[in-house]
């Protein structure tokens, strides 16, 4: 542990990852700061990290993008990726995972917290990223490591091992004790820790520890275990390298003590990343490129600098990237490097190529988008990684407050989505309205400052119209009748139609049935496009469905007649009859499916009743250990903010799904209130 050798498996890219204000960016500033690459740490307090430095990060004081910075620790090369922590932005964290060599899990010993880490634990397991937990904040703590240990052990599929224990003064941890090396260590406020002489209560807690520490690897280690029975001591190097193996094969997740705000803890970490951490050659055969030829790159993430034009983060798995190569996209474009940047902190670090293992920026790559694979081939090569954006939970209508804008917004919010595509725009036929979706109330919120500040565009928002709709409940029989006489040609149309409600959800019927030629055929097809006109807008003043409209009987004229007036006539006498149909207001009514903490349960299906929403029932998370699944109908009207609620109820870990199922008739108070808000907004 303890050789100054350089390490084998070339430049590291390690994932700093972990619940809402664990010290992501705080232990990173930590680590820039021992390994040299900054004079002193930062704060986000101040506003001064090297991570969350964007504007709208020092304003929120939390991540809101992901943070690479590139560093050398004992002659190896290392970057590391400060992900946000908010459930909110994790496409980020979702999008740079799958390239990373490893991952080190901060938290805290919260309980409030562990729904967040599951959730991010889950995301490392299902790609198979060796990963270690940094229990961070550790001069805060009022528990014994084995009740914290035990507190975060149903957050892991695999077993938390205990890689040091504190050694306490009273009620305050000053140290701790390597397990591995069986070595005692005091901590120094941003300096390294001093050796200390391990004995008395240390030394035996040390030692029934460091045992439990051998039975979990001894599980993986035949060996090993034959050794624990026979009670000989193993060999420390056959102990580090149980230790490297396991990590790095998904057996276990090692668990690291410190205190970043201190820097305490910190170099234990960087010389576990350095023996332990696998390499890039791992990482392209679990992705699938370790066996090509050419240059493979992942592009984890896009930037539109304000000055600098457009970015793309990629991190090469295989070969050697050059400045001015011709490079294919999995996407099938093709583009030339224009700049290759390695990320060191505020430097401007240009490079003639890149290798294996490296993470860099590389400019001009217009046509490359986040999650595409680049070669260097002749062929447009397999993408290695899919992500797709998780199903977005709110939305908010916006548009450009200066009309002239309009072609700028459209510009602005296309680059939005390159940089984080889990924003996403619909525009909304119905209502012309342009809806940006995102995952949950402070993305959008973001969303708003960076086209303000970055893009310039200022906006104005309002919550999107909700998609009511109107039906009939009583047939009728109509005469439209258009004549109009101006000089030369008049105009003359005239239909008898049949009108008669649907059952719900068959949307819209046209039928003809004249006879003896009283309407023209030739004029049938303008008589339909006229009852859709008039089906456009209802008496209630929304659309009009689950109708059937059948042309009976009319008239023409052999001169006045035409498609025009025609069109007129079945307009006029649909809109005529509606009002006589007795109509009736529909609202959208969507299956939700809410996936919650057991213990928020109660107070979701209290939220649920709330904004009038029928329980279908709820079981336990498929997979998730504590957690349920709650499915509800719940109109379209009451799922609005929902996920501000939801989220609330839940320490920010609960989500959901919605997808819509029926129309449903709206009476009394609250229908005269939709109609009168809807008369009103119009």
């Amino acid at each position: 542990m303890g050789q100054d050798v350089s390490s084998p498996r070339g430049p590291r890219c390690i994932a700093l990852v972990g619940p809402f204000q664990s010290g992501k960016t705080t232990l990173l500033e930590a680590i820039l700061a021992r390994t040299g690459a900054i004079s002193r740490a930062g704060s986000v307090d101040s506003g001064t990290s090297v991570g969350d430095s964007s504007p709208e990060a020092r304003h929120h004081k939390m991540g809101t993008a992901l943070t690479a910075v590139t560093t050398t620790f004992m002659g190896d090369s290392y970057t590391f990726i400060d992900c946000p922590g908010s459930v909110e932005f994790a496409h980020d964290m979702r999008s740079v995972l799958p390239a990373v060599d490893a991952a080190v899990v901060v938290c805290e010993a919260d309980e409030k917290k562990l729904p967040q880490l599951q959730i991010i634990l889950r995301e490392l397991e299902d790609l198979g990223i060796p990963r270690f937990l940094f229990l961070n904040k550790i001069d805060r703590a009022n528990k014994r490591i084995r009740e914290t240990l035990a507190t975060l052990q149903p957050a892991s599929r695999i077993p938390l091992v205990l890689r040091q224990i504190p050694i306490w003064n009273g009620d305050l941890i000053e140290g701790f004790v390597d397990l591995a090396l069986e070595r005692a260590f005091v901590y120094r406020e941003h300096k390294a820790s001093q050796v200390v002489t391990l004995d008395g209560g240390n030394l035996d807690r040390e030692k029934e520890a460091r045992f439990s520490m051998l039975e979990k690897l001894a599980d993986h280690d035949d060996a090993l275990m034959e050794q624990l029975l026979e009670d000989i001591a193993p060999p420390r190097d056959a102990i580090f390298d149980d230790l490297a193996r396991e990590l790095r094969e998904g057996q276990i997740c090692p668990v690291l003590l410190g205190s970043a705000a201190r820097e305490n803890g910190v170099l234990r970490l960087m010389k576990a990343l350095r023996h332990e951490a696998p390499g890039v050659a791992e990482t392209a055969k679990r992705l699938g490129a370790a066996s090509s030829k050419d240059m493979l790159a992942y592009v984890f993430k896009t930037v539109h600098l304000q000055h600098g034009g457009k970015l793309s983060y990629a991190r090469v798995l295989t070969g050697r990237l050059d400045d001015g190569a011709t490079l294919h996209a999995s996407s099938g474009e093709a583009g030339r490097v224009s700049g290759v940047s390695v990320l060191h902190v505020g430097q401007d670090n240009k490079r003639s190529f890149a290798e294996a293992g490296e993470t860099v920026a590389l400019g001009k790559l217009e046509m490359v988008k986040t999650g595409d694979t680049l070669s260097s081939g002749k062929t447009t090569p397999e993408a290695l990684v899919h992500v797709e954006p998780l199903a977005p939970v709110l939305a908010m209508a916006v548009a450009a407050a200066d009309r002239k804008d309009d072609v700028k917004l459209g510009q602005a919010l296309l680059r939005l989505n390159e940089e984080d595509p889990s924003l996403t725009m619909v525009q909304n036929a119905r209502t012309h309205d342009s809806v940006l979706w995102g995952q949950g109330e402070m993305h959008l919120r973001v969303a708003l400052e960076r086209l303000r500040d970055r893009f310039g565009v200022n906006v104005k928002s309002h919550p999107p119209a909700i998609g009511y709709q109107e039906t009939i409940r009583k047939p009728i029989t109509q005469r439209g009748r258009h004549k109009k006489q101006s000089g030369g040609h008049g105009q003359f149309g005239d239909v008898v139609l049949e009108i008669k409600p649907l059952p719900r959800g068959t949307g819209f019927e046209f039928h003809e049935k004249v006879v003896g030629g009283a309407v023209p055929r030739n004029y049938i097809p303008a008589v339909e496009e006229g009852v859709v006109d008039g089906l456009s807008r209802g008496p209630l003043g929304f659309p009009v469905i689950d109708i059937a409209v059948t042309l009976t009987d009319g008239s023409y004229h052999s001169v006045d007649s035409s498609d025009l007036a025609f069109r007129t006539a079945a307009r006029v006498g649909v809109s005529e009859a509606l009002p006589q149909c007795q109509p009736v207001l529909l609202e959208p009514i969507h299956i939700v499916e809410i996936v919650c903490p057991t213990e928020a349960t109660a107070k979701i299906n209290a939220i649920l009743s709330g904004r009038r929403g029928q329980i279908l029932g709820f079981d336990t998370r498929g997979g998730w250990v504590g957690w349920d699944c709650v499915r509800a109908m719940m109109p379209e009207a009451e799922i609005g903010e929902l996920i501000v609620e939801l989220r609330s109820a839940t320490a920010g870990a609960g989500s959901f799904t919605r997808q819509f199922d029926h129309m449903a008739e709206v009476t009394g108070r609250a229908a005269d209130q939709i109609i009168a808000a809807h008369r009103v907004a119009a």
